[in-house]
């Protein structure tokens, strides 16, 4: 097997997981809790911040019932100081599915950030170390000047890149000027007609915002300010948070609370459209509406469906 800085590069084969993956807000932690309870499983969770320890009220993890109700991996194991990436994921991924499946356990995936899940579905491709000159260089741009260069490029990944997240513009020009090839051509995957199984739940966008909306309002109901207010230093990536930026800046009173909250309503929901569209285009995962299903009937449905995949693997 190739590597690159120590990562293999192959798909997860071993038994596989049922993904059940979707947008923030939709419900799905719940939905996914049920299932595996259903079908004697336990869930690896692929929430890029629910890994974190701490902010939970920000990050959404699920509440203690949930957590209770059946066994969960990597929610909370990674202090907010740890700088954390999909391969460094992917590693804890997987030993986490082996040891699920090593005690005859069902295993699950539940969670929205794309790249998180993809990288089990379809590995990682070697790609270059970062460059400290270069970096430097690139730094000292704008996010609209690392766009214009990346366009000329790439103008595959200038496309579909989200043109707001600086470091990720940044790492796939630098990708693009360290190996002379494209971005795109670089991440491809080591199996495009990966079979993984797993549902994509979503919503109708009007509910999803509406639910986003009061989910926030809550935040702030029960103490996510004093629990921003506690934490200490965080990692860059951690510091993506979403809405940790904006409840910083209300502490410091740079901003008022009706200001904040608006803020991370606004920037949750454009995230959460973001979810939609990457899950939509990079998946094959069955759809589900979940405005157009009750609740008990979705999880019997996903049930049957995670029951039926685990049973043809093991022909």
């Amino acid at each position: 097997m190739a590597k690159a800085a120590g990562l293999p590069f192959f798909v997860f084969t071993m038994t596989g997981p049922f993904y059940i993956v979707g947008p923030t807000a939709t419900g799905k932690s719940e939905i996914a809790a049920a299932v595996a309870r259903q079908c004697d499983g336990e869930i690896v969770n692929a929430d890029a911040f629910q890994i974190y320890q701490g902010l939970d009220l920000l990050t959404a993890k699920p509440e203690q019932a949930t957590l209770s109700s059946v066994p969960h991996h990597l929610i909370g194991v990674t202090s907010l100081t740890e700088q954390m990436n999909a391969e460094k994921f992917r590693r804890a991924a997987i030993a986490a599915l082996r040891n699920i499946r090593s005690r005859g356990k069902q295993p699950f995936v539940a969670g929205g950030t794309g790249m998180y899940v993809k990288a089990l579905t379809h590995g990682l491709s070697p790609l270059p170390s970062a460059n400290a000159e270069l970096r430097h260089h690139l730094n000292d741009l704008t996010v609209d000047e690392l766009m214009a260069r990346l366009a000329e490029v790439d103008p595959d990944t200038a496309r579909v890149i989200d043109c707001r997240n600086k470091h990720r513009v940044l790492r796939a020009l630098e990708i693009c000027l360290l190996t002379g090839r494209p971005a795109s051509v670089q991440r491809q995957r080591a199996a495009a007609t990966n079979a993984a199984a797993g549902i994509f739940v979503f919503r109708d966008r009007s509910e999803l915002y509406e639910r986003i909306n009061q989910r926030v309002q809550m935040m702030f109901a029960n103490g996510v300010v004093d629990e921003v207010r506690s934490t200490g230093e965080t990692s860059t990536t951690a510091a993506k948070t979403l809405g940790l930026e904006e409840i910083r800046d209300l502490i410091a009173q740079k901003i008022s609370e009706a200001d904040c909250v608006a803020a991370i309503q606004q920037a949750t929901r454009r995230y959460a459209k973001r979810q939609l569209t990457w899950f939509q285009r990079q998946t094959s995962f069955e759809p589900l509406n979940l405005s157009r299903i009750g609740s008990s009937e979705a999880i019997e449905w996903i049930a049957r469906k995670a029951r039926l995949s685990f049973a043809q693997q093991d022909d």
